[in-house]
Parts: structure tokens; sequence; C-alpha cells
């Protein structure tokens, strides 16, 4: 009866720990779950922005978005950008296996170093881009101090 008792080691493993011997193995048990298989974050409104002593000038990433379905508010010196993507119905006979399209809302926000005139800003949307046309409110830039 003494014979099938085992000495356990809860360290054991932890001593022959080998983190790049079956590194491929650790993660295969990941890719197999449906919830975690191909799932990314939504689509990112991505961006460019420059600036002029007036104006900041911003191109931003929308593709496949009907105009009116994009939404930009200005308060002060925040600027936020929102755009609801809809995925098309498509009827075809048998299940859908795999689909790579998004649907839903989209939302980036950023803060610019001064305040827009929001009366004269500018927002046009072609092939996908928006293009937003900013003037600084004049007065509202920062104050340069003399350091005595």
């Amino acid at each position: 009866m003494a014979n099938n008792i085992k000495r356990f080691d809860p360290f054991g493993e932890i001593a022959r720990f080998e983190p790049f011997r079956n590194f491929e193995d650790f993660f295969k048990e990941f890719r197999m779950m449906p919830s975690l298989r191909g799932a990314e974050t939504e689509p990112r409104i991505r961006m460019d922005m420059s600036e002029t002593d007036k104006a900041y000038m911003v191109k931003a990433e929308i593709p496949g978005v009907n105009k009116d379905d994009i939404k930009v508010s200005i308060e002060g010196n925040q600027v936020s950008i929102s755009a609801e993507v809809r995925k098309e119905e498509e009827k075809k006979s048998g299940s859908m296996v795999h689909s790579e399209r998004y649907y839903g809302q989209q939302y980036r926000s950023f803060t610019l170093a001064q305040e827009v005139d929001d009366a004269k800003a500018e927002a046009k949307y072609h092939d996908g881009i928006l293009e937003l046309t900013l003037p600084k409110k004049p007065g509202s830039g920062g104050k340069q101090l003399t350091v005595h």
C-alpha cells in the first residue's frame, strides 16, 4: 500500500520551466477558441494633422461610411469625430463561415493646443477621407513668457 503514495513537488514544474521550448503549443489553445480567433478591436479612425499659424488641417480616414452618418463636434480646443458604420445585408444560401466586415460606431477625440473658431470650421468628405479645416480662434493662443 505504501507504493501508491507519490511525493508531490509543487515547484518542480517551475524549476524545469523552459519558456521557448513549447511556445507554439502554449498559444495553440488560444487560437482554437472561437471568441478570440480573429478578434480585433473595431476599426480605428486614422488621422493626419497639420498646422499653420491660422488653422489646423485634419485628414481622417473613414472608408465605407455615408457622409450623413459622420458627426463632428467642436468644444473649445476639443474635437470629436464619430461615424456610424453599417454592414450591408447579403442574401446568400448557406451560412457565413467568416466575415471581416465591421459595423457599429467609430469614435475619435483629440485636444488641440488652441481653441477652434467653430463658426469658421469646415468639413468635407470624399473618397473615404474626412477633411477638416479648423481655424484657430484669435487671441486664444498660448502666451510666451520671458524668463528673467
